[in-house]
């Protein structure tokens, strides 16, 4: 028992050593093991950091841009899924009860439809759609294409006779959705049509005389017969509502079309509709105009020469050298030149009246304009500065229209060597070759006649004709054939029966209608295009070699210059004195240019930007578009329509220096 107990003693003892043993091996592999440990989950860490790194620069963005649609699409539906009533319960709780429409203002003071009103759109906002075209465009019957990706082939015309291109057919569209929305949500005419319909109006006495705005005014007749469906459209609305004559609203460009209408009508046939020359007197009540470039626009000249304006020549100074990019073939600027190039009506827009209207080397009408003052109407419709009349003004010369340099602009004229262009042999340009389907004529202008652009450093709006010569000779052939730019020294001149002379307002007589009455309404206190100053443009081959140079500004002394245009008061396209001279001046009483003495008037309509998001785009505004929202010219229109007169509506309404500036041009009346 004994030896037993002392065996079993023993063989524990063993054990637990071996145990012991184990143990301690165990421990020291741990040790061994553990850096190992260590090290590996150093390696983990620092590839979950890298994983992170990478998530943060990739997946975040995406993540990012997937919460942000997530969250438009779920407004999107609580949009639709609350109330109609919601947005005006929601706009009364911020600002207090909503004053009634003013259609329904006008109407609860007795206004009711009486005169047919007739809509004529502008460049750009009238409607356009497919009839017919190449084979890429199958699926685009009566689509509109002006925004459409096909848009830029398709709405080129043919350079040389201005028409349709081979296999291509593009047509306006008609009705009163041609012009009320240029795109969803963006209205043209859809508020003032709304304010109409509120007194009575409906499609029996609205209609909207819509065009194909690209070509040439006659071309309108000749391709479309568009002036004949005017006509007619205008003797069935006085014929059906009463003898009631029509007031007519052109807009725009739409303004030159309709004074081209007015002398078209009467002409004999074939060249005109064979009205006879009381048809205006028996068919037209008023013309309100809106915003009429009636002498032309500086912003045309560089839209030509360079396929820029303001806005351009700021994209391009925000990120250089993308608009000219050849990436992918894109040239977007060459595009737009070979596109606008082939509208005739763009040229209708070209100044008219010469140095007479714009001004020379050292001066013009505008050249005391003060970029910083704003002006309030005086009870005599005569402007007052609200800074008093003791503010020095830098002199700009605006006559300079364009420059190529700021010195330039600015030096007396005595100290510019100017060499003459108009001789200069034009060269070839090896570069050229590889301009693809951009071609543009500045591709057949070479070194030397860019070179001799330059050097002639200073364009009036009497040499303006001669540079667009120069430089776009097919276009200005087809544009000659249809436009005229001068002043008539004898209007009983025969040549002046001619169509292409009608749309010129110093060129033609207004029709022989006492009765009628002409309005003149535009947007002021918008800075507007006057004047730009130009460089070479770095790049060269199919590249445009003008630029607008947006490195010239006026500084403090001079704030009209900004990114290398000066600026003058207007609508921020025409400016004060193209759109006023005539109904302030030219027509004014009777002069030679206004027989009968048709009155005129003048409603400038001050702009003032929207206060908030709910108002939109404003109902003060004086831009060019948006003006067609402007209350207070609805109002005006409303009224006219319903049996008002200019007198009714107390004459002018002047905000600017208009009739000062109209007194500065000598013109023979």
């Amino acid at each position: 028992m004994v030896s037993r107990r002392k065996g079993s003693e023993h063989k524990k003892a063993l054990n637990l050593e071996f145990r012991i043993d184990k143990e301690d091996d165990k421990r020291e592999k741990e040790r061994e093991e553990k850096p190992i440990i260590k090290k590996n989950k150093q390696e983990e860490n620092e590839h979950r950091k890298r994983d992170l790194k990478k998530w943060s620069c990739v997946n975040s963005c995406c993540w990012f841009i997937g919460c942000m649609c997530s969250i438009w699409w779920f407004l999107l539906f609580l949009y639709n899924a609350m109330p109609a009533s919601f947005p005006q319960y929601v706009t009364e709780a911020i600002t207090g009860p909503v004053p009634d429409p003013l259609g329904v203002k006008l109407h609860k003071e007795g206004l009711k439809a009486k005169h047919p009103v007739v809509f004529v759109p502008g460049i750009v906002t009238g409607v356009l759609e497919l009839w017919e075209g190449h084979q890429c465009a199958e699926g685009l019957f009566r689509k509109r294409l002006w925004g459409d990706p096909y848009a830029g082939l398709s709405m080129s015309l043919d350079n040389e006779t201005g028409l349709d291109p081979s296999g291509v057919r593009i047509r306006p569209v008609s009705g009163l959705v041609a012009a009320d929305y240029f795109a969803p949500g963006y209205f043209v005419w859809a508020v003032l049509i709304a304010n109409l319909a509120r007194i009575g109006y409906e499609t029996k006495n609205m209609y909207m005389a819509a065009y194909d705005w690209r070509i040439s005014f006659q071309n309108t007749e000749v391709r479309d017969q568009t002036l004949s469906r005017i006509k007619s459209n205008l003797e069935l609305m006085v014929a059906t509502n009463g003898g009631s004559k029509v007031v007519v609203i052109p807009h725009s460009m739409g303004v030159l079309y309709f004074l081209h209408f007015m002398k078209w009508v009467e002409a004999p046939a074939p060249m005109g509709g064979g009205g006879g020359s009381d048809w205006c007197a028996k068919h037209i009540k008023a013309v309100m105009n809106i915003g009429g470039p009636f002498l032309g626009v500086p912003k045309a000249v560089t839209g030509l020469f360079s396929a820029e304006a303001k806005e351009i020549a700021f994209a391009r100074a925000v990120a250089p050298g993308v608009l000219d990019m050849d990436v992918f073939g894109f040239q977007t600027l060459q595009h737009v030149m070979q596109m606008t190039h082939t509208w005739d009506s763009t040229m209708s827009m070209i100044p008219k009246g010469g140095d007479t209207i714009w001004g020379g080397l050292d001066w013009s009408a505008e050249d005391d304009h003060d970029c910083n003052t704003k002006k309030i109407k005086s009870n005599d419709t005569q402007p007052m500065s609200q800074n008093g009349k003791g503010s020095s003004v830098k002199r700009v010369n605006y006559g300079r229209i364009i420059s190529f340099g700021k010195d330039v602009a600015e030096v007396n004229s005595s100290k510019i060597e100017q060499m003459d262009f108009r001789g200069a042999v034009k060269g070839s340009n090896l570069a050229n070759t590889t301009c693809r389907d951009v071609w543009t004529e500045y591709h057949d202008m070479g070194v030397e006649g860019i070179k001799a652009i330059a050097d002639y450093k200073i364009y009036t709006a009497g040499s303006i004709l001669d540079l667009l010569h120069f430089v776009a000779p097919k276009m200005m052939k087809r544009g000659s054939a249809h436009f005229s730019y001068g002043v008539a020294d004898n209007l009983d001149d025969q040549k002046y029966v001619h169509y292409r002379y009608w749309s010129n307002p110093l060129e033609t007589k207004l029709p022989n209608a006492p009765d009628m009455e002409i309005f003149s309404m535009y947007g002021v206190g918008i800075p507007t295009e006057r004047a730009s100053v130009y460089k070479l443009s770095p790049a060269a081959g199919c590249y445009i070699p003008f630029q607008i140079d947006t490195s010239a500004e006026g500084g403090l002394d001079c704030t009209c210059l900004r990114g290398g245009v000066f600026s003058v008061d207007g609508d921020e396209t025409v400016p004060v004195l193209n759109a006023g001279f005539m109904a302030a001046k030219g027509w004014r009483g009777k002069t030679r240019f206004n027989p009968s003495g048709i009155r005129t008037y003048i409603r400038e309509y001050y702009h003032a930007p929207p206060g908030n998001l709910l108002e939109g785009r404003g109902t003060q505004s004086g831009a060019r578009v948006d003006i067609l929202g402007n209350f207070a010219l609805i109002e005006d229109i409303i009224r006219v329509a319903a049996g008002a007169t200019g007198e009714d509506l107390e004459g002018d309404q002047v905000y600017s220096d208009i009739f000062k500036w109209s007194e500065r041009i000598n013109l023979q009346l």
